[in-house]
């Protein structure tokens, strides 16, 4: 036991990128250093950064490594099929994240806005979920969270599990969007009365919420447009 941890400590910065990279952030790193973790580790004769090092060395850098097919890489000694797709897998989700762009947080100015954007997510769904748009002081939506799954027909939702999760965001107010599986939106008595309390602890609390929108098969109702809130 105590031969080992002293071997351990004893192993070269350098040839540690996991901790480094605990101590320091991916940023600190170097790119055989990177490598290195996807590989894991080395050959019998290698640790796993100086394969690497060899690696980028053999593809000619960052460049040619993301060049390289999968067929390529195992040629290389050292690299089986699991290091060599897992160096395909790194740089395919590298690819896809350089191809995406931030954008704007969606703006809910109406209860068509809402419809458009969890319609297809929930019109088809079997049992009532209860979700919630959680919304900044400029009706951007900053948060979405199913609160509750019900039965076919109902669904249970708590003021104190919806007030609870809209303060851990910071929202300024709230949407409740709820499906009718049956494809039909009319409001039910439950639907009313689980709003107008919903609306009542968002008045005390401060944190307004702002409509109720009840999705069907590709149809929606708006309690606020309804005249129940």
């Amino acid at each position: 036991m105590y031969a080992t941890n002293l071997m351990i400590r004893e192993v070269p910065e350098q040839e540690r990128p996991r901790e480094r990279m605990a101590a320091f952030g991916a940023a600190g790193l170097s790119n055989t250093e990177l490598l290195a973790i996807l590989l894991r580790t080395g050959t019998r004769n290698e640790s796993a950064v100086t394969l690497a090092a060899r690696l980028l060395k053999e593809c000619g850098g960052i460049r040619g490594l993301v060049d390289a097919s999968v067929d390529q890489l195992r040629e290389m000694r050292g690299i089986g099929t699991a290091k060599a797709l897992q160096i395909q897998a790194a740089l395919e989700l590298g690819r896809r994240v350089s191809r995406t762009t931030v954008q704007e947080a969606p703006v809910i100015r109406s209860p068509q806005d809402v419809s458009r954007l969890v319609m297809e997510d929930l019109r088809y769904l079997r049992q009532e979920h209860f979700v919630c748009l959680f919304l900044n002081t400029k009706n951007h939506v900053i948060g979405r969270e199913t609160l509750s799954v019900g039965s076919l027909n109902s669904t249970i939702v708590h003021p104190r599990e919806l007030f609870r999760a809209a303060i851990k965001r910071s929202a300024a107010s709230v949407l409740c969007v709820h499906n009718h599986p049956s494809g039909d939106p009319t409001p039910s008595a439950e639907d009313i009365q689980l709003t107008n309390r919903l609306t009542e602890a968002g008045h005390i609390i401060g944190i307004d919420i702002l409509d109720h929108v009840i999705i069907g098969d590709n149809r929606f109702v708006s309690l606020k447009e309804q005249g129940y809130m």
